[in-house]
């Protein structure tokens, strides 16, 4: 049985921090160590780290969950790097789930899952922006191409060699994406694991939404393609995909054209109407339009970028 060291970052975690710490504490069996870095935090999360017992690393100015995870890494002494996000709550076994599959599978270097299909907010946002999610983790391929930190294992010895999380990061954004994009570059295997989920406390806005999915995903994730010339046909990169996000341009000009972008969604959508009804589906529809035209815009804007720099 492998030694599994949990790597937590935070930054202001609150009480959903403790919640999340609550989550570790009851799960069985309990991991070797518990690393939360805290990362310029002006709350105290650190001190209630430090009340469950955990090793507690701290930066006095914040610099990004990149630095704050390879920090824990640096530390930690486990076999595998379990990397959880400040604002899921675990199951009891998840431990004993990645356990499972890494001692099954040892050419395994890494596994991440989703979150569940029950957040923890129930504003509409914060309940699609979730059920979003783990639609595409759920129907994605299981022979991975990425990575996913809010839930995600890596073996120590792998992480390491290939220099951690890239600390160029300085906000949550996609240096798990391009860790993967590493891992799979120095021909290591990575596994999505289905049945391994966390429960999502964040409360979602337009504002904080927009932001993230536009500066913080889109953008960044053009140029990471743009880097490794490499377009992916999976997550939120399959075909289907890029075709919604260009009909969903072209019905600006052709309305009709919705229908066939809706197509395009057709599971996420009888996925959403399975999970919260007809009114929560048709409430979706113009955020999913919305979500493809930002999604294209940032193409445009993260390519524009790349090529200037």
């Amino acid at each position: 049985m492998a030694t599994l060291s949990i790597i937590v970052p935070v930054h202001n975690g609150g009480e959903k921090f403790r919640r999340c710490l609550e989550s570790l504490k009851a799960a069985s069996p309990q991991p070797a160590e518990l690393i939360v870095v805290a990362d310029g935090d002006s709350d105290g999360s650190w001190r209630v780290a430090e009340e469950f017992g955990a090793q507690v690393i701290r930066f006095e100015q914040s610099g990004g969950p990149a630095r704050a995870r390879n920090a824990g890494a640096r530390a930690a002494h486990g076999d595998v790097l379990v990397f959880l996000d400040a604002d899921v709550c675990c199951v009891p076994d998840l431990f004993r789930q990645i356990d499972a599959v890494l001692e099954r599978e040892p050419d395994v270097a890494a596994v991440f899952g989703s979150y569940d299909d029950a957040p923890a907010e129930t504003n509409f946002l914060s309940q699609y922006k979730n059920l979003f999610h783990h639609y595409v983790h759920q129907t994605a391929c299981e022979e991975a191409s990425t990575f996913w930190a809010g839930c995600g294992a890596v073996r120590r010895d792998v992480f390491l060699a290939l220099g951690g999380f890239d600390e160029s990061y300085r906000r949550p954004s996609i240096e798990d994406i391009e860790l993967g994009y590493r891992l799979r570059r120095a021909g290591h295997r990575i596994r999505l694991v289905r049945t391994l989920q966390v429960k999502h406390l964040k409360r979602w806005t337009a504002r904080s939404l927009l932001y993230a999915d536009f500066w913080l995903r889109a953008v960044p994730w053009t140029e990471l393609i743009q880097r490794d010339r490499h377009l992916l046909n999976d997550l939120n990169l399959t075909w289907k995909a890029r075709a919604a996000v260009v009909l969903g341009w072209l019905a600006l000009v052709a309305p009709p054209l919705v229908i066939v972008m809706c197509a395009m969604h057709a599971g996420l959508l009888r996925f959403f109407l399975a999970k919260r009804g007809a009114l929560f589906t048709l409430a979706a529809l113009p955020w999913l339009w919305l979500y493809n035209l930002y999604s294209g815009l940032g193409f445009a804007v993260g390519l524009a970028r790349h090529w200037t720099r």
